[in-house]
């Protein structure tokens, strides 16, 4: 995959990973438009990256998500490369019944979301000499923490439809890849680490972005990075075992 001269759009692009990536694109020469939901993340971003260009949108409806699609062709038609990143993270006890389930819906946010704008981006992506969809799941797509099920389940539908998505678009101009982050110091679970008194704070999200781009020009189309590796062997070789170790504190 060229790695450069593309138009890029980045969901959930003002902060980690995202922004990260929104960096080492630009940095590249191509030109990059991120959407996140707050808008002092976004006038942050720009203000420390100018040359990006921002949209304020939420990936939750579906009708937000057709809105953003719009807005983007319509102001950028030679987009041709389209990243999934943006995710939510909860602990949730189903112990406490239904209740436990109050809140963002991360099962929309993490899967549903990058679904429903991959179908709704490919049609145009396929007219585009070169194309990609960057789906970006985890490490624990491959083996869970019990106390985050709905994050890992997503991750693991969202590595499985990367799987399937790749398959089908493999005689078009279409490539699609996958970034499996280990642990990443974001602020997506930053919250409840330090309530749990983690001190691992994960890798830095510009390490994830250094280690995509020689890979995405390799045509490495499963992107494993860091301790995501392990999580992803250890799947294979010793799932329970790696399970038992992963989840010994809860």
């Amino acid at each position: 995959m060229n790695t450069t001269g593309n138009t890029i759009l980045i969901t959930g692009g003002a902060t980690g990973i995202g922004l990260a990536l929104a960096e080492a694109f630009l940095d590249a020469g191509n030109e990059v438009i991120i959407c996140g939901r707050r808008e002092n993340r976004l006038l942050e971003a720009k203000s420390q990256f100018p040359m990006l260009h921002t949209l304020n949108c939420d990936v939750v409806g579906a009708e937000n998500r057709r809105n953003l699609m719009e807005e983007v062709l319509s102001k950028f038609p030679k987009l041709n490369m389209l990243v999934n990143n943006a995710g939510i993270q909860r602990e949730i006890d189903f112990r406490k019944g239904a209740e436990a389930l109050e809140g963002e819906n991360e099962i929309e946010v993490n899967l549903q979301a990058p679904v429903h704008l991959s179908a709704l981006f490919i049609p145009h992506l396929m007219q585009q000499r070169e194309a990609a969809i960057l789906n970006v799941s985890s490490g624990l797509a491959f083996i869970p923490i019990a106390i985050m099920p709905l994050y890992c389940a997503t991750k693991a539908a969202l590595h499985s439809f990367s799987l399937a998505l790749r398959r089908q678009l493999r005689n078009t101009s279409i490539k699609v890849f996958e970034i499996i982050p280990p642990t990443v110091d974001t602020e997506l679970d930053k919250g409840r680490r330090d309530a749990r008194g983690q001190t691992d704070r994960g890798i830095d999200p510009r390490e994830v972005a250094r280690e995509t781009m020689p890979a995405l020009q390799a045509d490495e189309y499963e992107i494993a990075i860091g301790q995501a590796q392990f999580i992803r062997k250890g799947s294979r070789e010793d799932p329970e075992g790696t399970f038992q170790r992963m989840n010994s504190r809860w």
